[in-house]
């Protein structure tokens, strides 16, 4: 099956004084491999940056924080935006992304694969030669 969700996404980075700088993003969403969101982040006339995330959680940072490491995500002050922080070797970044039209592209994916179904959608014999017998 290739069953894709996509969207674009105003957000706003939040610099080092606390104002933001407003960015697009791409969110990308494939049934072929069920369990990742990337976004890609478009700055300036760069190449994106491109993140991997859980599906899970983009969903649970709606409602808490979770997250670990160099991926956190947690509900805005303001009921109307989530906060994702990136680190990585290179510098942080805390991005400031508006709720709604995030928990939409979300709805869309789990109306492609529910939760809890998502292994329905992996080739497992495709992804284990992929492993084992790298091309």
């Amino acid at each position: 099956m290739n069953t894709t969700v996509s969207a674009q996404l105003g957000l706003r980075l939040v610099v080092p004084d606390r104002t933001t700088v407003p960015l697009l993003a791409g969110l990308d969403y494939a049934a072929d491999d069920p369990y990742a969101i990337r976004m890609a982040f478009f700055v300036g006339d760069d190449e994106p940056v491109e993140w991997i995330f859980a599906r899970e959680l983009l969903t649970v940072g709606i409602v808490r924080k979770v997250g670990d490491g160099d991926v956190e995500v947690w509900p805005g002050s303001d009921d109307g935006s989530l906060n994702i922080a990136l680190s990585s070797p290179f510098g942080d970044a805390l991005f400031e992304v508006p709720l709604s039209p995030l928990a939409d592209f979300l709805h869309r994916t789990y109306q492609a694969v529910p939760a809890g179904e998502e292994t329905e959608f992996i080739d497992i014999d495709a992804e284990l030669e992929n492993l084992l017998w790298p091309s």
